[in-house]
């Protein structure tokens, strides 16, 4: 007897084990199959937010099909408690485990609304846009000059919210000067900054700003981009180039930026001081003339005169024998490392070509042919402007 109730016994435990596998199995497969969302949606995780109550959000919205198994796969994976807040799109069919991933990997708002400062060579403004999560498109909200513009009403109801994100981007070329000025203008940000950090040492690219955060950690964070970005581009420099030192190299990109809105001539510029500085030729780059007359601080507005071409300052390269003293802007990642790794070429001179580029020259002859070419272009633009 009691060998056959132990063996009904083990029968059923058999039996129980099978269905409990089987039912791990199942829902690790619900977890990792595409799920019922039929179209993106923006999904918002509150400050202090659980996986239990994201999960609810989640079903309501159609997104997943069991909260159980939503809750059990985060736990099980460890990342239950790696929930981060921002706004995250969720793409249409996204697993469980997809799901997972997206709001505890980056906590970078993927969706939602967000405020752009763009600060550039010309002007400053500000962009409120929203993602629309279907057509993972932006839509713009407001654009305004945040100086001299009308402030939109709803962009103080965006910058208010809890849940709206806020971003930098610093064009490349643009002075210490305009990058400390603009923050101290983004009301988003405190202003406490009294002195403009050194030409030059500002990188140029996108960051993530928090309101309320001081513009100088925002201007430090900038300047160890910078330098980061520098040391690397040193430690791959090409042999033989006529610099002496990283600050050196930052001048000659500074001067790269600014004489070309081409990405692939910077190579080619960079070539043709390289080549002036070994030759011991005067670099003769307008720019640095006009960083000498405004020290960085607003834009010339004008051509440049023939008494300022010949003034001596330390920036006028037309009087100078070598590199400017300081850079005369803040250089890209793309402008050091053509400075530092230039094209080989002949080149010494270049000037505009009517195209947005340059002509290039290895001697007088053909540099006069190319500048006699750009006097009729700005000509003939003049007689049409007129």
């Amino acid at each position: 007897m009691w060998r056959h109730t132990a063996s009904n016994a083990l029968t059923f435990l058999i039996v129980a084990l099978f269905l409990m596998v089987g039912a791990v199995s199942w829902g690790a497969k619900q977890y990792r199959v595409a799920g019922p969302l039929e179209q993106a949606i923006c999904l918002k995780v509150p400050r202090g937010g659980n996986m239990d109550k994201l999960a609810a959000d989640l079903a309501e919205k159609g997104a997943i099909s069991s909260e159980f198994i939503f809750e059990i796969g985060s736990d099980y994976s460890g990342k239950s408690d790696a929930l981060k807040f921002g706004s995250y799109r969720i793409p249409e069919q996204s697993s469980m485990e997809a799901i997972v991933d997206i709001v505890t990997q980056s906590g970078r708002n993927s969706c939602g609304t967000e405020v752009i400062y763009r600060i550039g060579i010309n002007a400053a403004d500000i962009q409120v846009r929203e993602l629309d999560p279907v057509s993972n498109g932006y839509e713009e909200i407001a654009r305004f000059d945040p100086v001299d513009g009308d402030v939109p009403q709803n962009y103080q109801v965006v910058r208010d919210a809890s849940d709206t994100t806020f971003r930098v981007t610093v064009a490349e070329g643009v002075t210490s000067w305009q990058v400390a000025t603009a923050l101290g203008a983004f009301d988003v940000l405190e202003a406490n900054v009294a002195e403009t950090p050194s030409e030059g040492s500002l990188a140029p690219k996108s960051y993530d700003v928090r309101p309320g955060e001081l513009v100088s950690d925002v201007l430090a964070r900038m300047q160890a981009a910078q330098a980061d970005i520098l040391a690397q581009a040193w430690a791959a420099r090409a042999d033989g180039l006529p610099i002496a030192s990283p600050e050196e190299a930052l001048i000659l990109a500074s001067l790269v930026e600014k004489e070309t809105g081409v990405p692939e001539e910077r190579r080619q510029v960079a070539s043709v001081f390289v080549n002036r500085l070994n030759q011991g030729m005067r670099l003769q780059t307008d720019p640095a003339v006009i960083y000498g007359i405004t020290r960085g601080e607003g834009i010339l507005g004008r051509g440049l005169r023939q008494s300022e071409l010949r003034a001596e300052t330390p920036w006028n390269t037309y009087v100078i024998d070598a590199l400017p003293p300081t850079p005369i802007a803040n250089p890209g990642r793309a402008s050091i490392e053509a400075a530092l790794n230039p094209d080989s070429t002949a080149y010494i001179f270049f000037v505009a070509d009517g195209t947005g580029g340059h002509a290039f020259a290895t001697n007088l002859d053909d540099h006069n042919r190319n500048v006699a070419r750009w006097r009729e272009i700005e000509a003939e633009r003049a007689k049409n402007d007129g």
